[in-house]
């Protein structure tokens, strides 16, 4: 199978790409870049792109699949589905599953159940056995099975201990720890503290929770020489204690998620349990400093935290409810809206935040427009103006603040693994 890509914008900010060009695709190899004849064009299905952007597929390193255990509420099939749907081809899994991809066996279980969709499925291991917090976890054998980083994720790692041994066994490997930074003493609130939450009369979740713990594993990270991912970093002081480790040369990473450049603690005055999330929706001022982290590259990707959850799970009072929203499906659209056509990142940016940058922490090779490399594109109108809809997901959970919500920008293709997905529909290539 033979198809043609026309009139596109190629944009692969390491090659230094930027350019409207057209690319020939054969059996899923890139064959041509540039001008097509029409002895190229023979026997080939030609799309007009109409100089939509062409990247490297986006990859979002924070998903949860929540296989194994809570199949009710997504499988890897099904949040694969959502990750094509929402325009990316590869996906990191993270371990909060039960049993926690605490063994090769489950991460080989993983593997095995995403080898033959579009979509691409990294697990990252638990940390620790059961991510409890107490027993390092078989860091090889989790790595030679696939796993392509370590995490206790829902929790951050228990006490300093652990976290050092932890380091010290992942340098073998140079993939990082990724943490949820959250004091655990601090924990077990419903929204951010503050004003709003005193108003609303709802427990609160300090900032400084999660400041405890990004500078604890900073520190821990400058010691043992170790790499540190914070993950949906949330506070404008976590983001200042990561600006400064970078600069000291610690090897420290970051993450935000799409919910904490967009909206802020004020969209919990309608006890919508969909705007409940961990870390919170914060102030003004953090959202603030989110999109400045972004823009000077303190804060390396942007990443989902794919939560999914049942309905019935969410529709209970604000404070019993769980944490977590599906964003799979609405991040691009989002991050087009707020930070491309806003002027906060360029296109590069962009395609840095969700396609390089996360490949690269994981240490997984990046996609490249050259001759003879497997083609693996996300393909994205700028300009297209939609509202979301919660029940056109792919996920099985909806459980979204932003059905309804009209964006300007979306994916509406991606190629991997000799397989497509254009504007919804599917087809081999």
């Amino acid at each position: 199978m033979k198809i043609a890509l026309k009139n596109c914008q190629l944009v692969q900010p390491q090659q230094k790409i930027n350019k409207k060009s057209n690319l020939l695709i054969e059996d899923g190899i890139i064959i041509k870049i540039g001008n097509l004849s029409a002895e190229d064009l023979k026997h080939a299905e030609v799309f007009d792109l109409k100089d939509n952007f062409v990247s490297p597929g986006f990859f979002d390193m924070h998903v949860h699949l929540r296989e194994p255990g809570r199949e009710d509420e997504e499988t890897v099939q099904t949040g694969c589905d959502a990750a094509a749907q929402g325009g990316f081809t590869g996906i990191a899994c993270m371990p909060n599953t039960e049993p926690a991809l605490d063994s090769a066996e489950v991460i080989s279980l993983i593997k095995e159940k995403a080898k033959n969709h579009l979509v691409e499925v990294f697990p990252v291991g638990a940390a620790t056995v059961g991510r409890k917090g107490e027993v390092i976890s078989p860091m090889a054998e989790l790595f030679n099975a696939g796993a392509v980083g370590f995490s206790d994720d829902g929790v951050a790692i228990k006490n300093a201990r652990i976290l050092k041994t932890s380091l010290e066994y992942s340098t073998m490997f140079d993939v990082p720890i990724i943490e949820h930074c959250e004091d655990e003493s601090l924990a077990g609130g419903a929204m951010n503290e503050g004003s709003t939450s005193t108003f609303l009369g709802l427990p609160p979740i300090p900032s400084v929770a999660e400041d405890l713990i990004v500078i604890r594993d900073i520190l821990m990270a400058e010691y043992t020489g170790g790499k540190v991912h914070i993950a949906h970093m949330s506070t404008k002081k976590s983001a200042q204690m990561v600006r400064e480790a970078k600069a000291k040369g610690i090897r420290v990473t970051a993450e935000v998620s799409p919910h904490h450049f967009t909206l802020t603690e004020e969209a919990v005055k309608g006890y919508n349990t969909n705007t409940k999330m961990n870390p919170p929706l914060r102030t003004y001022e953090d959202v603030e400093a989110m999109l400045e982290g972004l823009k000077d590259g303190t804060i390396d990707c942007i990443a989902s935290d794919h939560a999914p959850h049942s309905l019935e799970e969410k529709e209970m009072e604000f404070e019993y409810a769980p944490n977590g929203i599906v964003g799979l499906e609405t991040q691009i659209g989002l991050a087009l809206t707020e930070l491309y056509h806003k002027k906060v990142l360029t296109i590069e940016q962009l395609v840095e935040k969700f396609a390089i940058n996360p490949r690269k922490i994981l240490n997984i090779p990046i996609p490249k427009f050259e001759v003879g490399e497997r083609a693996n594109l996300t393909i994205i109108d700028p300009n297209e103006i939609w509202s979301v809809d919660i029940s056109q997901f792919k996920s099985k959970s909806k459980n979204s603040p932003f059905n309804k919500r009209l964006l300007k920008g979306k994916a509406v293709g991606v190629i991997n693994k000799k397989k497509m997905v254009l504007n919804g529909k599917s087809k081999k290539i």
